[in-house]
This record gives C-alpha cells, sequence and structure tokens, in this order.
C-alpha cells in the first residue's frame, strides 16, 4: 500500500507586527503614565523606647516643622486655619485620630496648640510620633 504524503501549506504565521504593535503600546504607557512622586519632609524626631508601628490610614497626619510652619496630610496650613482644617478632615468617614509628627527642634508651645486644636476638632485619638534609639 503506497501512503501519500501531505505536504503542508508552508505558510508561517508572521509575528512580527503583532510585537511591534505590543511594543509601541508599552512604550507609549510608560511615556505618558504619570509617576506620582510624594513630597519629602526632613524633620528630626525625637526618640522614644516604647511605641508601636505608625502605619494606619485612619490617622491624619499633622506635621510641625522646625521653624513652626503645619502640614496637614502633605498639605501647608496656617495655624489661624488648623481648627477648620482639621474638622473637614475629621469629617471624613474612619478619620478619628491625629498623628503629629514634630521636629525635634520645633516649639513645645505649637505642639500643645495642635493637640488642642485637634480635641476641639473631636479626634478620639492624638498620638506623637518618634523614633526608636
Amino acid at each position: 500500500m503506497g501512503y501519500e504524503r501531505r505536504h503542508g501549506s508552508g505558510t508561517v504565521l508572521n509575528l512580527t507586527p503583532l510585537i511591534d504593535i505590543v511594543f509601541l503600546l508599552l512604550v507609549f504607557f510608560m511615556l505618558t503614565a504619570h509617576f506620582v512622586e510624594e513630597e519629602r519632609i526632613d524633620i528630626d524626631l525625637p526618640s522614644a523606647s516604647s511605641g508601636s508601628d505608625a502605619r494606619d490610614a485612619r490617622f491624619i497626619d499633622v506635621v510641625l516643622l522646625p521653624d513652626g510652619t503645619l502640614r496637614v496630610d502633605g498639605t501647608p496650613t496656617r495655624r489661624d486655619d488648623l481648627l477648620q482644617v482639621l474638622r473637614g478632615a475629621l469629617h471624613a468617614p474612619d478619620r478619628r485620630f491625629v498623628r503629629l509628627r514634630g521636629d525635634r527642634a520645633a516649639d513645645f508651645g505649637n505642639a500643645v496648640s495642635i493637640i488642642d486644636a485637634a480635641r476641639k476638632a473631636g479626634a478620639e485619638s492624638i498620638d506623637i510620633v518618634t523614633v526608636r534609639p
């Protein structure tokens, strides 16, 4: 018995255009992507041997810089507007806590006024952030 050998059509799928499109899309998305860079504020935190990890989204971060300027959740805030800003931030759902980060060289009177404003705004808890020695 003679078997006939079947010959394939000899066509090969050309993937070059597909690969070109994929690379063009990759380059497009890499060039148009907006990478968010958080502003870094250099402060020298005081040290304490007790405490816990301070990473929680429910906290409102208040930063007191050495020159006395304030930032609430990264936004520069005037001392006169602090109470209103904290009331607005504490009004958001699941945000009932304030976390104070202050430079070691910052005036203690400013820290007390921040704590007072947070209590008046309705904060359930006020944490002071430190570093472990």
